[in-house]
């Protein structure tokens, strides 16, 4: 029932925030307070059944903390030391390209979009797919290091650092 309620809540808020000042009650008027009471309840019905419950940790203020963290400091740092790294490979023409599978061992959907996100927006990489039955990501790495590919068990750290220990404070 909290799920119903957080996520009328915010359909909600959502709705007046987009129907900002065109009203005589405050910024809105009654009909628009009654419609967005009704459209904010329907679709809390409508996405009940396929909302997973863990997206309601991320509601978490301690998660948002973890993230800003995150955000300001590893990723950033890492983002700059990557643009760096493919300024040099560009200008030497140093590339190996491939693709490469790395299980980081993430155990929710949250968690797994973090850090595919992170790969991503990451200079040099770029996550292809997720397979979703192990949460392992496939991820089009610049410069395929042969000695990190052959190594069993896989590491994932040359090609995302700490990234998925960031993906599991602030999503599980």
């Amino acid at each position: 029932m909290a799920q119903f309620f957080t996520t009328m809540l915010l359909c909600f808020l959502l709705y007046l925030a987009l129907t900002t000042g065109t009203g005589t009650i405050g910024l809105w008027n009654a009909g628009e307070l009654i419609a967005g009471l009704f459209i904010a309840g329907l679709v809390s019905v409508l996405v009940r059944p396929v909302m997973p419950s863990s997206w309601f940790q991320v509601l978490n203020p301690r998660r948002w903390g973890w993230l800003l963290v995150y955000v300001v400091g590893p990723f950033f740092w890492a983002m700059a030391k990557a643009n760096f790294d493919v300024v040099y490979r560009v200008i030497t023409g140093r590339i190996k390209p491939g693709i490469v599978r790395i299980s980081p061992g993430l155990k929710n959907d949250i968690s797994t979009t973090v850090l595919a996100n992170s790969i991503t927006l990451t200079p040099g990489t770029l996550t292809v797919e997720v397979d979703q039955r192990t949460n392992d990501l496939y991820v089009h790495w610049i410069n395929v290091d042969e000695k990190v590919v052959k190594r069993k068990p896989r590491d994932y750290r040359p090609i995302c650092g700490g990234f998925p220990g960031w993906a599991r404070r602030i999503a599980e």
